[in-house]
C-alpha cells in the first residue's frame, strides 16, 4: 500500500509573511507563532533571534556579527493511501530545511533538513494511544509495538526517491532534553556543538526516535544554558559542516527559548549533573507570545483526527505493511 510514489513534498517559506497551510499541524512551533494579533511581530522576532545566534556561533571572519542570515522552509510531507475510490492524501510529517545566506560572498549555502519535527501519527501515539493504554494503571507502560508504525513510515520516506532527490544529506532533528532524566557532562567538547552530556537510560522520546532509525547525543553549545538532544543517522560530528550544525543550533535553540524558557532561557547554565525542570523559576521570557497550554490541547485534537481518518480506516493494511517493512 506504500510505494515510491506514495510520498510528496510541499515547501513553504517561513518568514514574516508566513501563514500556515490548511493541513499544517497547528501544534508545530512555526504554526503556533503565526497566529493571533502578534503574529508578524512574533515571526520577525524569532527570525532575528535565529540570525543573531547564528552569527554569534559563526564568529570567524565575521567581525560585525552580521555576515549570515538563515532562511527557513517548512517541508510538509503527504502520503497517498490507495483505496477503492482512488487515493486518500494524509499529512504525514513536517520538518524545517535551513539555507544559509552568506551576505559577504553573496551566495546561499545548503543547511540541514529536519530540525523541528512534527507528526500526526506521533500526536496519536503520545496523546491518544499512550494515555488510553495507561488509564487506571498504577505503573506506566507502553503498548506492544509502540512507535513501530510511525518509525517504519518515517524510514520509508527517508529511503524514498522523493527524499533523495530533494535533500543532499540525511536529517538531523533537534529537540529538548527530557525532564525525567539526569544528564552528566563529559570531558568531550566539540567546537560547534559544545560540551557533550550523557545519560544512561533512554527517554521515551529517545526510544521513539530509535524506532525511526535515529541515534541520539546531547550537547550544550557554546553560550547555551542547557543541552539539546540531537537525533541523527550516521556520524553527527563528521557528516555535517560547522555552518550546517550552526544552522540547526541557532534555529532550534530560538524555538526552545520560546517554548521552554525554564530550561533554555534560564539565567544560569546547566551544572555538570543536570536534571531539566519546567518548575525552574530563575529564567527570562522572550518578547514572543506563545500559549503552551493551547498547544497541548491541539496535540490531543490532532491525535484524535489521526485516529479517525488514518489509523482506524487503514488499521489492518497499515499493520500488514509495517510488519512486512520491518521484515
Amino acid at each position: 500500500m506504500i510505494t515510491e510514489s506514495s510520498f510528496s513534498i510541499k515547501r513553504v517559506r517561513f518568514d514574516e509573511a508566513y501563514h500556515p497551510l490548511d493541513k499544517t499541524r497547528l501544534t508545530t512551533n512555526f504554526a503556533n507563532l503565526a497566529r493571533g494579533e502578534s503574529r508578524q511581530e512574533n515571526l520577525r522576532n524569532v527570525l532575528g533571534m535565529i540570525d543573531h545566534r547564528f552569527n554569534a556561533l559563526a564568529c570567524w571572519d565575521n567581525p560585525k556579527g552580521n555576515r549570515y542570515a538563515v532562511q527557513l522552509d517548512i517541508i510538509s510531507v503527504e502520503m497517498a493511501v490507495e483505496n477503492a475510490g482512488g487515493r486518500d492524501l494524509f499529512p504525514l510529517i513536517e520538518v524545517l530545511n535551513t539555507t544559509i545566506l552568506d551576505k559577504k560572498e553573496g551566495k546561499h549555502i545548503a543547511g540541514i533538513v529536519g530540525n523541528n519535527f512534527s507528526s500526526y501519527v506521533r500526536d496519536y501515539d503520545f496523546s491518544v494511544l499512550l494515555p488510553e493504554h495507561n488509564k487506571g494503571k498504577a505503573d506506566f507502560s507502553t503498548p506492544k509495538h509502540f512507535g513501530d508504525l510511525h518509525g517504519n513510515l518515517f524510514k520509508s520516506f527517508i529511503n524514498s526517491s522523493v527524499y533523495k532527490e530533494s535533500f543532499r544529506k540525511l536529517p538531523v532533528i533537534c529537540l529538548s532534553v527530557s525532564t525525567n532524566k539526569t544528564y552528566h557532562r563529559t570531558e568531550n567538547v566539540h567546537p560547534v556543538l559544545g560540551a557533550e552530556y550523557q545519560q544512561p537510560d533512554f527517554s521515551l522520546t529517545d526510544q521513539y526516535f530509535g524506532k525511526m532509525g535515529m541515534q541520539v547525543r546531547y550537547f550544550m553549545p557554546p553560550g547555551s544554558v542547557a543541552p539539546l538532544a540531537f537525533y541523527f543517522f550516521g556520524d553527527l560530528l563528521s557528516d555535517y559542516t560547522p555552518l550546517e550544525l550552526i544552522s540547526t543550533i541557532s534555529t532550534m535553540e530560538a524555538f526552545q527559548k520560546i517554548y521552554r524558557p525554564e530550561i533554555y532561557n534560564a539565567n544560569a547554565a546547566a551544572p555538570k549533573d543536570y536534571q531539566p525542570s519546567l518548575r525552574h523559576q530563575d529564567y527570562s521570557l522572550t518578547r514572543i507570545v506563545y500559549d503552551r497550554e493551547e498547544r497541548s490541547q491541539l496535540a490531543v485534537a490532532q491525535g484524535q483526527f489521526t485516529e479517525e481518518h488514518f489509523i482506524k480506516p487503514y488499521h489492518a493494511r497499515l499493520a500488514e505493511w509495517s510488519a512486512s517493512f520491518a521484515a
